[in-house]
């Protein structure tokens, strides 16, 4: 499990670094990927899972 979140952080700072310079390639897009299956092992997966899923229900509910 510590070497799952060690890894979790590592690719979260390095996809923040990514996002943060600007440039977007294909290699730091692979990142995040990796970042985002890693993230739906841990046990912080729920609590995204039902902040996504808050947040698609406060846009829906929004009138134009």
């Amino acid at each position: 499990m510590s070497l799952s979140i060690s890894l979790v952080l590592l690719l979260l700072v390095v996809a923040v670094i990514f996002l943060r310079s600007g440039a977007m390639k294909f290699s730091h897009a692979l990142v995040c990927v990796l970042l985002g299956f890693l993230l739906a092992s841990t046990t912080v997966a729920p609590t995204i899972h039902d902040g996504i899923t808050a947040t698609a229900g406060l846009v829906n509910s929004l009138q134009p």
